[in-house]
């Protein structure tokens, strides 16, 4: 069971998807405590140093689908191992 799991789906232009993906990459550049806007609400996260990466493109009917995977530990799963 997930801990919590936050899922947004919406048409927006291609300079909206630019802002938002920059806001997240500089969330990551500075780490720490980050706060990420999502429509009308805030989403904040502690980012640590190490992160690991997955990019997969699918191109097929007509579309082509981007996907960025952020994953890192909470470090609550690492306390209680």
């Amino acid at each position: 069971m997930k801990d919590l799991k936050f899922e947004q789906k919406r048409s927006m232009s291609r300079v909206e998807a630019a802002a938002q993906l920059e806001a997240v990459a500089a969330a990551l550049r500075r780490g720490g405590e980050a706060e990420l806007e999502f429509g009308p609400g805030t989403l904040e996260l502690r980012v640590p140093e190490e992160v690991r990466a997955e990019f997969e493109v699918e191109v097929g009917d007509g579309e082509i689908e981007l996907e960025i995977e952020l994953k890192w530990s909470t470090g609550a799963a690492e306390r209680a191992a």
